[in-house]
């Protein structure tokens, strides 16, 4: 097991609050409302976030907005790294994506190869009229041409260094942090 180190805080629970305001607001104003809008939350930390955009977007609109989840697990280009016989569950949405603008929401931004497992999985479901990307954090570093439509932060990292997003409905903890591998 690798060991790593924290080498700083990037973003406090206060400001990963204001930026998903922002981020609500960017897509609000983007898509000029909310009326043929779903939010697509990239299992795990993808989901809290879409989860409190939709209720950021729905307090802003003054009425819901369709929040689901992406299970890109079978979809992923290293599936066979897994093991000889991973285990697939399948995994409904939770709205119709048909003809509907999709704001695919994820917590890193890093190779593009989640992104590009989630494009498959989202398809399967049904062919939206668009989808764009949002990322809490880009840190670069991209394998495959992909870019986020709407950025939290963008991070400089090195290729030894990781982000850390830490969220209280998963991690009991809201942070995001950068470490780093050590030898």
């Amino acid at each position: 097991m690798p060991k790593i180190r924290e080498k700083g805080r990037l973003m406090s629970a206060s400001e990963i609050e204001r930026t998903l305001v922002r981020l609500a607001h960017e897509i609000v104003e983007k898509h000029d409302g909310c009326d043929n809008l779903g939010l697509v939350g990239i299992k795990r930390r993808g989901v809290p976030l879409a989860e409190r955009l939709g209720a950021l977007i729905a307090k802003i609109e003054k009425r819901p907005v369709d929040t689901g989840v992406l299970d890109i697990s079978f979809y992923r280009d290293d599936l066979s790294t897994v093991g000889p016989r991973p285990t697939v569950s399948p995994c409904d949405v939770g709205f119709e994506v048909t003809g509907r603008d999709i704001v695919l929401v994820d917590d890193v931004l890093y190779t593009g190869r989640t992104i590009r497992a989630a494009f498959d999985a989202l398809f399967a479901h049904g062919r939206p009229k668009s989808v764009q990307l949002l990322a809490l954090i880009d840190r670069g570093h991209r394998e495959l041409p992909i870019q986020a439509t709407f950025v939290g932060r963008t991070i400089s990292t090195s290729a030894r260094e990781i982000i850390e997003v830490k969220l209280n409905e998963i991690d009991q903890q809201e942070q995001v942090l950068l470490v780093e591998l050590v030898d």
